[in-house]
């Protein structure tokens, strides 16, 4: 099609579609509209109708951000998207295409297939099933953890580096964040002093995950599926997908610690429908210590993005408490 495009939107708004938008399309004969679907503090979307060539309706989701973090987090969020899409295509949306705006400098996008989204969160079963074959299937390059590029959750940058071992990985991980946390939102007298968690708590439970014979098999996972992230698609059925992904290959069970928390929507019917496809982890006895530690990464995740609202900090911190008092000299109280 002609390499720019001017369409009247909603409410008389002229847009221009930047020609590398226009050159990634596909099969596009007609911009029909284009609106704006909403925005946070490091992007904005819209929406794109479209006539195909061969006659047919389509609509498509651009995400634009700003600067080398907005391209960065686009260029995660479109390959990690695109991982999930070849493993699992109707657990996410269909990815296109990612880069940097002509005429906007510094400026970047991600294009995929557009959905219309119903309030709530998907049903269970086809849901979890979607997501226990994603965590089932694919392979990890060399057996390792972590992502080919950087991923982001929200505006946060992950540590994906690879690495053999799951507890040097996650242990890294959660560094990065306490780190990112601290660098926005400042010091904090009883987050900042915290060795026994990585002297003590996760030395106690991630390495029985990979000893006396066990193994894990890293899986794919989304790494950022919480409520806000996870939509009916399909009012009838009220099957869902999940969007935005943070991805990287980890333990399986990591992702379950986004659905801890109870603002977070998931409830007990989510873990047991998972766990009726991929069993618990061996030792089955620590499952629940290790979920609070995957899903302590997640509330300092919401503390460094929200870096005002202390209950965040707070919710962490009682947690971390919670483990070094149960795991302190790295056994459990009770049975020395």
């Amino acid at each position: 099609m002609e390499s720019e495009a001017f369409v009247r939107g909603d409410e008389g708004v002229v847009f221009q579609l930047d020609p590398a938008v226009l050159d990634v399309l596909p099969n596009v004969a007609e911009i029909v509209n284009v609106s704006h679907h909403g925005e946070s503090a490091w992007a904005k979307a819209l929406r794109v109708d479209t006539l195909k060539t061969n006659g047919n309706k389509e609509s498509y989701f651009i995400k634009i951000s700003v600067g080398t973090h907005g391209r960065e987090a686009l260029k995660g969020e479109y390959e990690g998207t695109s991982a999930i899409f070849a493993i699992t295509p109707g657990f996410c949306p269909a990815p296109i295409a990612w880069g940097s705006l002509k005429t906007q400098e510094d400026s970047h996008f991600y294009l995929c297939k557009f959905y219309d989204f119903t309030d709530g969160v998907p049903e269970p079963v086809s849901f979890c099933e979607k997501l226990a074959r994603l965590h089932s299937s694919g392979s990890s390059p060399e057996g390792k953890f972590g992502f080919h590029c950087t991923t982001h959750n929200g505006d946060l940058l992950q540590d994906s580096t690879w690495h053999n071992s799951w507890e040097q990985f996650f242990a890294n991980g959660l560094r990065n964040v306490f780190q990112v946390r601290k660098d926005r939102a400042g010091p904090h007298d009883e987050l900042d002093s915290v060795p026994d968690l990585f002297d003590k708590v996760i030395p106690r439970l991630l390495p029985p995950l990979e000893t006396s014979g066990r193994t894990i098999i890293p899986s794919l996972v989304h790494a950022d599926l919480w409520c806000g992230n996870a939509s009916i698609v399909n009012e009838e059925t009220e099957e869902g997908i999940g969007f935005d992904p943070a991805a990287f290959w980890a333990h399986n069970e990591y992702e379950l610690g986004n659905w801890r928390p109870a603002r977070n929507q998931f409830t007990r019917l989510y873990f047991n429908e998972y766990h009726s496809h991929v069993p618990k982890a061996e030792p089955a006895e620590d499952y629940d210590d290790r979920n609070a530690l995957y899903s302590l990464r997640f509330d300092l995740h919401a503390a460094a993005l929200f870096s005002t609202q202390e209950e965040y900090v707070q919710m962490a911190i009682d947690e971390i408490q919670r483990l070094i008092e149960k795991f302190h000299d790295g056994i459990t109280k009770g049975t020395e």
